[in-house]
């Protein structure tokens, strides 16, 4: 009987964290792209033509995929930096990830952000 409950409690509190992390993960908003500076937030050297961004608030390392909702375009980055610090912007993009998803010609997207693995 305990185990069955101990199955019970586990198996509810395995439901209740994913679906709580699934609409924690997603988030849309206007992206951007940086292509200048010498040393990130978390003292990497920055790369133009890497696959990195720099957001807010999430961990450094945290991988996230970005979706560039005009053309379905996708990256996968990883959050290296700190930005953006223009308002209504949630992520700004390494030059080589906007390349990736369409963003370089026209500097800002709508894009959706989808936390595959946070740090």
């Amino acid at each position: 009987m305990k185990r069955i409950i101990a199955a019970v409690v586990i198996g509810t509190a395995v439901v209740a964290s994913a679906q709580l992390a699934q609409s924690a993960v997603r988030k849309v908003g206007v992206a951007s792209w940086y292509k200048m500076g010498k040393i990130t937030a978390n003292g990497e050297r920055f790369n133009p033509n890497g696959l990195t961004a720099a957001h807010r608030y999430l961990p450094f390392g945290t991988v996230v995929r970005v979706t560039n909702l005009r053309n379905g375009r996708k990256v996968v980055v990883r959050i290296n930096d700190r930005g953006p610090f223009v308002k209504n912007r949630i992520i700004d993009l390494a030059y080589g990830a906007a390349r990736r998803i369409g963003l370089n010609r026209s500097g800002i997207a709508k894009v959706r952000l989808d936390i595959i693995k946070k740090k």
